[in-house]
C-alpha cells in the first residue's frame, strides 16, 4: 500500500510535542496533529505525516475549540482536548520522563493559568501590500496568521493589535519579519521590536507619535529605546524595571504558583542561592525571609534586580554576581555557605551544575524547569548524588501548548 493512499489509524499516544502517533492496521505509523488517543482517524500520510486528518471515532476527552484561529495557527496544540486531559497528559510528560531516567514520582499537584492570562509574548509581523500582519505562525511553517481574537493574550494585548500593525506598516520592510516581544505592564505594554528598519529621525519621530497614540510604557527598537513611563513589575515586595525584552514569566498566575511552591520549599533557610536568578523572579520575594545571592550569566538583568532591592528597604541582604553557570558552575566549596539553592536554568537544562550540586552538601534545593526530559536528565544526577525527590508541581503556564514547568524539592538522603 503506498503511503498517500486513504486509510482508517488508530492513535495510541501524544508525542512531546502534541502531536498523534497513530498505526494503520499493517502497523505503519504515521503523526497526526489535533487529534487525542484511542480515536481513529482517516488519511493518507505524506513523509509519515497526515496534515489534515479525519474524525472517524472521536475521543469522549475531544471538544469543540472556540478559537476562531485554531486550525491555521500553530500557536496552541490541544484546544481540542478536555481541560481535565490536558492537565493530566502534562503531569504524565514529567513523570514519563522522570521514569526513563529510573525516578519514581507522583505530581503534588498542578496549576494552569486561565484562559486570556498570557501578560508576555513574542508575536511576528511583516509589512503587506495592503498593511500588515501581525499574530504567531502557522504551524511548521514561516507564514504568519493575522490574529484578530486569540484566546490566550491578556485584553491589553489583544485590544493592542490594531496599533502593533500600525508600527508594523511605520518600520518594517515587505522583506524582513520583526520579532515582537510585548509585555502587560500596570505602565502600559512594554515592546521590544527587532529586525526592523534601522533608526533615523523620520523613523524616530514616527514612532515616538505612535508611542503616544498607542499609549506605550517602553518601545526599545532594535536596542534604540523610547520610553514614557518605566515599565515596573510586582516582584514579591519589590519593582522591578526589567530590560527590553528580558525574560519574564508569562502569566501572573503562573508566577505567582511557581514562587509559592519555591517558597514552601526553603521556607526554613537562612541563606539561599538562586541560580540562573533573571531580574529577580525568585530572588526578590526569597529576601523577604533570607539572605540571597543572584547568579545570573547577564548583567542586564542582575542590574534590574539590584536596583529593585535597593529600593525595597524592607528586603534581607541580595547580592548579584555574573557568571556564565554553563561554563562556570559553583563548586562544591562555593555551595557550602548556603541553607538551600533555587535554580530555575534554561530548556538546556544544568548539567554542569547538577554535577557539582551532587558533588556538594547543600541539604536542600527547589529545582524549576521548563523542559520534562532535561529536567529528568538533571534529576538523575542528583538521585546518583544523594538527593531524593521529595515533591513535584507541575504548573501549566502556557495553556493548550505542549510545554509545562515543574517546581520539585529535593533533599539529600
Amino acid at each position: 500500500m503506498s503511503e498517500d493512499t486513504i486509510r482508517d489509524w488508530t492513535v495510541e499516544r501524544l508525542g512531546r510535542r502534541g502531536d498523534g502517533v497513530a498505526f494503520d492496521a499493517a502497523g505503519q505509523r504515521a503523526l497526526a496533529a489535533r487529534v487525542l488517543p484511542g480515536e481513529v482517524i482517516a488519511g493518507a500520510p505524506v513523509e509519515g505525516r497526515i496534515a489534515d486528518p479525519k474524525i472517524v471515532t472521536p475521543s469522549p476527552e475531544r471538544i469543540r475549540s472556540a478559537c476562531p484561529h485554531y486550525r491555521a495557527c500553530g500557536g496552541c496544540a490541544l484546544m481540542h482536548a478536555s481541560d481535565g486531559f490536558v492537565a493530566g497528559w502534562k503531569a504524565g510528560l514529567v513523570t514519563s520522563a522522570l521514569a526513563a531516567q529510573g525516578i519514581v514520582a507522583e505530581v503534588s499537584g498542578i496549576s494552569t493559568s486561565p484562559i486570556r492570562s498570557r501578560r508576555r509574548a513574542v508575536l511576528s509581523g511583516k509589512r503587506t501590500k495592503k498593511g500588515a500582519l501581525v499574530g504567531f505562525h502557522a504551524r511548521a511553517s514561516d507564514v504568519i496568521v493575522d490574529l484578530q481574537d486569540c484566546l490566550v493574550l491578556r485584553p491589553a494585548i489583544q485590544a493592542a493589535l490594531p496599533f502593533l500593525r500600525e508600527l508594523v506598516t511605520a518600520g518594517g520592510s515587505r522583506q524582513a519579519e520583526l520579532s515582537i516581544a510585548v509585555t502587560e505592564t500596570p505602565q502600559g505594554l512594554d515592546l521590544a521590536v527587532k529586525g526592523g528598519k534601522p533608526m533615523e529621525p523620520g523613523l524616530f519621530a514616527a514612532l515616538s507619535a505612535l508611542s503616544e497614540s498607542g499609549d506605550l510604557a517602553r518601545l526599545d527598537w532594535d536596542g534604540e529605546p523610547i520610553t514614557r513611563r518605566p515599565p515596573a513589575l510586582t516582584m514579591g515586595r519589590a519593582q522591578v524595571v526589567p530590560p527590553p525584552g528580558g525574560f519574564l514569566q508569562a502569566t501572573r498566575e503562573g508566577e505567582a504558583a511557581l514562587v509559592t511552591a519555591v517558597r514552601d520549599i526553603l521556607k526554613d533557610a537562612g541563606r539561599i542561592a538562586d541560580l540562573f536568578a533573571g531580574c529577580g523572579t525568585f530572588t526578590l520575594p526569597l529576601a523577604e525571609q533570607a539572605e540571597v545571592d543572584a547568579f545570573e550569566g547577564l548583567a542586564a538583568p542582575l542590574a534590574a534586580l539590584d536596583s529593585a532591592w535597593r529600593k525595597t528597604a524592607t528586603l534581607k541582604r541580595v547580592a548579584s554576581h555574573v557568571r556564565d553557570l554553563a561554563k562556570r558552575p559553583l563548586q562544591p566549596d562555593e555551595l557550602a555557605p548556603y541553607d538551600a539553592i533555587v535554580i530555575d536554568p534554561p530548556r538546556a537544562g544544568a548539567e554542569p551544575q547538577a554535577v557539582e550540586l551532587a558533588r556538594s552538601g547543600v541539604q536542600r534545593l527547589a529545582w524549576v524547569s521548563c523542559d520534562p526530559v532535561t529536567f529528568a536528565r538533571d534529576a538523575r544526577i542528583l538521585a546518583e548524588g544523594g538527593y531524593q525527590l521529595r515533591r513535584l508541581y507541575v504548573v501549566d503556564q502556557f495553556r493548550w501548548s505542549a510545554h509545562v514547568e515543574t517546581v520539585a524539592e529535593f533533599a539529600r538522603r
